[in-house]
């Protein structure tokens, strides 16, 4: 049994949640690694965001979301609305800001509640079986990084495990 650990890294961009395909950059790395039968896991560590496999939509909004993707912003700003004042949610409080500002977050980048919550439901793993050679995405499965933080830009780095033979 063979372990490969790969990471890749992505600008997410401030304002709206940024979305990802990463499906053939996670395609290139499977494909190098020459497994036949296993699973492969796509994982964040960031705690505000999130994998998805879901489909391609194609179209795209005026901001470059696909559609699919605009709607499942639109249906979470319903259910868990942006951040966009301090004590709209309980956390972060005094406690979680000050504790910021001893690693050099500015306390603006504690208001992400939001983004702690819509992570926390989609999660922020998806593995992928593979089989015979092939990693089964089924017919329309792309595999998404969200980055649900809307407070800046910054990189983001995702991993990759591939465990098999």
């Amino acid at each position: 049994m063979k372990v490969i650990n790969e990471s890749l890294s992505v600008l997410s961009v401030g304002g709206h949640p940024t979305f990802h395909d990463i499906t053939e950059d996670v395609k290139k790395i499977f494909l190098q690694s020459k497994t036949m039968n296993g699973i492969c896991t796509i994982y964040s560590h960031h705690t505000t965001c999130s994998v998805i496999i879901q489909e391609c939509s194609h179209d795209k909004t005026y901001l470059g979301l696909e559609n699919l993707q605009q709607d499942l912003c639109t249906v979470m700003e319903k259910i868990i609305p942006t951040c966009r004042y301090q004590s709209q949610y309980l956390h972060p409080g005094p406690e979680h800001i000050e504790f910021s500002k001893s690693v050099g977050d500015e306390p603006i980048a504690c208001l992400n509640t939001d983004a702690h919550l819509r992570s926390s439901i989609f999660g922020r793993s998806e593995t992928v079986i593979i089989e015979n050679g092939v990693l089964d995405l089924g017919d329309f499965g792309h595999i998404y990084f969200i980055d649900w933080d809307q407070i800046r830009a910054r990189e983001r780095v995702i991993k990759i495990s591939i465990i098999g033979e």
